[in-house]
This record gives structure tokens, C-alpha cells and sequence, in this order.
């Protein structure tokens, strides 16, 4: 009886803060991504040179997400943003499909990385509202995603500036939080 009380108060009275990354290329739309969580409208943006950190609340689920620059000078960075981090969101541009080889390499290489062992991926296919962009099962595919077994991840197509998609990618990471 015990443990189940347990585990209803965890699902209704949730109140740890959940450390998530988002990282991707520049221009992939990581800094629009985060500030339509908190907005809910899209907000004009300059290139992110460091980080931004902003608490988005989900009912009762509240993640502390870190917006990582994602200029190539940057990338060598990432590393150290990666200490218990529990969700990795890796923005990629679905128009953008002469870099998404360096998408795919820089998602497999935070995968090796210790710190992010435990770590659930989600990735956002962005720019879905663009004609000709790929779609998130092409971005999966690109991205070699069904290799990845040592974590668990999540493609979702989304669109930045509408908030197309960004719902459902908090939902699936406040289930992973209720599940866990």
C-alpha cells in the first residue's frame, strides 16, 4: 500500500526540476524552440553565443533547460553543460540537409559521452512548415536512429515559430519523467 501511495504522489506532486540540453547546429532553431515553450509565440532571435537557461513547467513536471550555441567553435563545448542532464533535445533544421551529417556525428559522439548515459534524446525535426523539408521518419533514418539502443529517443516534427509539435515533445518528456 505504501508503494503505491508512493507512486501516486509522485505522478500528482512532481517538484524535482528535470536538467535538459538542447543542442543542434546554428540556425537549427534551438533558441526559438525554447522561448515558444515559454511563450507560446514566436520570438525574434540573435545567434547564441554561450547559453540561455530557462524553467518551463508541464503540469506538475518542471525542467531547467539550458539552449546550447550551436556555432562549430561552440560544439566542443557542449560537454560541459552535459552533468545530469536527464533529457538531450537535439534541434535539426529539416531544410538543411547538406549538414545533417554533422547533425547525425555530433548526436552520436554526446552518445558516448558518460554523463549522458542516463540521458532520454529527444529529436526535434524543425521547420516543418517549409516546403521540401524532410520529414521526421527521413530525419530518423539520416540520423541512423534505429541504431541507437543504449538510450531511449523520440523524433518529433515540429515547427518553431507556430509551436506546431513542441505540445507533444513536453508530453513525451513529462512521461518519461512520470515512468521513471
Amino acid at each position: 500500500m505504501g508503494f503505491l501511495l508512493t507512486k501516486m504522489m509522485a505522478a500528482f506532486c512532481e517538484t524535482a526540476d528535470h536538467k535538459v540540453i538542447i543542442v543542434g547546429l546554428d540556425n537549427a532553431g534551438k533558441t526559438t524552440i525554447l522561448y515558444q515553450f515559454l511563450t507560446k509565440e514566436a520570438v525574434h532571435t540573435s545567434p547564441t553565443i554561450g547559453s540561455n537557461v530557462e524553467e518551463i513547467k508541464v503540469r506538475n513536471s518542471s525542467f531547467l533547460v539550458w539552449d546550447i550555441g550551436g556555432q562549430e567553435s561552440l560544439r566542443a563545448n557542449w560537454h560541459t553543460y552535459y552533468t545530469n542532464t536527464e533529457f538531450v533535445i537535439l534541434v535539426v533544421d529539416s531544410t538543411d540537409r547538406e549538414r545533417l551529417t554533422i547533425s547525425k556525428d555530433e548526436l552520436h559522439r554526446l552518445l558516448t559521452h558518460e554523463d549522458l548515459r542516463n540521458a532520454a534524446i529527444l529529436i526535434m525535426a524543425n521547420k516543418q512548415d517549409v516546403k521540401g523539408s524532410m520529414t521526421a521518419a527521413e530525419i530518423s533514418q539520416c540520423l541512423t536512429l534505429d541504431s541507437i539502443t543504449t538510450h531511449s529517443w523520440h523524433v518529433q516534427a515540429c515547427c518553431a515559430l507556430t509551436g506546431e509539435g513542441l505540445p507533444a515533445s513536453l508530453d513525451w518528456m513529462r512521461s518519461r519523467v512520470v515512468a521513471n
